[in-house]
């Protein structure tokens, strides 16, 4: 019989990097977002007082989590996998709301929520129940490959029939690193390299979707057409290349007044460049390189193999989804939509995102490792 091990307190350094990261948004959100406020509802404190409310619910999700034993969350994964799957599919129902061409969000009334946050998380703690469950026969191709690649496939499908690619790309990449810790084979994760390479190149050149192709053109010389689809790309290099060392000052953002899109959102990182400057920017960074630190020792010191997938999805998908963001906002990678985890705007991401740490950081209380 295996040794029972004590519950410790969780990881300190891992909680105190994600509570600075939400209070960074909320600042970053107020300040981003006033101008659109002001035009929108008439009300500059609109962003500010549901990105408020939204860390509050976070904070209990967070909070509820991190004392709720993880290994549990193995037993309800085909639950919560079918409710996550089932959320996304109300999007093609009357409840689904149509919003700047893209239908991504549920309208139940008194509230809205976007299916996609509910969805990465579902599919994370399904994936690792499941490569936990076959850890014998991931490397077998009938048995343990396809049967992953259906769960990644059914979970990131549904996300792309919302036309939202850039979230189907951080999907299946969070989910993969998680088939590729498992201990899937080399030659089969060529093969998926392969396959996610020609459907990437589909998805831009489809006839259908011609915007993701000018994405892509416009991104190697923004600047040849920065009025038209360089403009996003050109708006946030000015907004970076402005703040300087130590930024303009807390508030002080040019950019924000309709330069950039969605500034307290998919740009909100730009915001920080230009209000706060390099030494904010790397600030953020470093705060999220912080987290990431912790939540790999946590996956690597963790015994249980659920609980090792369960922390290397979580901390995966916050790495992949800030660096895509990050790697925009620079022009590093065509622009696309994608929130900062824990900075943007938007309540669903922060409680799934918050509830996520919970998650971790429940799991660093059954590991041996230092906390401080």
């Amino acid at each position: 019989m295996a040794k029972k091990v004590k519950k410790r307190a969780p990881d300190f350094t891992l909680l105190l990097a994600t509570l600075l990261l939400v209070f960074v948004g909320i600042i970053m959100v107020f300040s981003s977002s006033w101008p659109e406020g002001i035009k929108t509802f008439n009300d500059g404190y609109h962003f500010l007082k549901k990105q408020l409310i939204a860390a509050g619910l976070g904070l209990v999700a967070l909070l509820f989590f991190m004392n709720f034993d993880y290994r549990r969350l193995k037993r309800m994964s085909w639950l919560i996998f079918i409710v996550s799957i089932l959320s996304g599919i109300l999007i093609f129902t009357p409840l689904g709301v149509t919003r700047k061409g893209a239908r991504r969000w549920i309208n139940l009334g008194f509230t809205t929520f976007m299916p996609s946050d509910i969805i990465k998380l579902g599919s994370i703690i399904f994936l690792a129940a499941f490569l936990a469950k076959k850890k014998e026969k991931i490397k077998d191709f009938t048995e343990g490959l396809i049967p992953a690649l259906a769960i990644i496939g059914v979970s990131c499908g549904m996300i792309y029939f919302q036309k939202d690619l850039s979230t189907t790309v951080t999907l299946g990449a969070t989910l993969v690193s998680m088939l590729f810790v498992a201990g899937m084979k080399m030659s089969h994760m060529f093969l998926l390299i392969i396959m996610a390479g020609l459907g990437l190149f589909k998805a831009i050149t489809d006839e259908e979707n011609r915007y993701r192709m000018k994405r892509v053109t416009s991104f190697l010389d923004p600047f040849a057409d920065k009025s038209d689809t360089g403009w996003q790309a050109v708006q946030s290099l000015y907004a970076l290349g402005s703040g300087g060392l130590f930024g303009l000052g807390l508030g002080k953002s040019r950019q924000k007044f309709f330069y950039i899109p969605e500034p307290h959102n998919d740009f909100i990182f730009a915001i920080i460049g230009e209000e706060l400057g390099f030494l904010g920017a790397l600030t953020v960074i470093m705060l999220f390189f912080l987290l990431i630190w912790r939540g790999i020792r946590i996956a690597l010191n963790v015994e249980d193999l659920f609980g090792c997938l369960l922390a290397t999805g979580i901390v995966a998908l916050i790495t992949i989804q800030s660096l895509i963001h990050i790697a925009v906002v620079t022009s590093s990678i065509p622009p696309t939509g994608i929130p900062l985890p824990f900075v943007s705007y938007g309540g669903t991401s922060l409680i799934l995102y918050m509830s996520a740490i919970g998650i971790l950081l429940n799991i660093s209380r059954h590991v041996t490792t230092d906390r401080s």
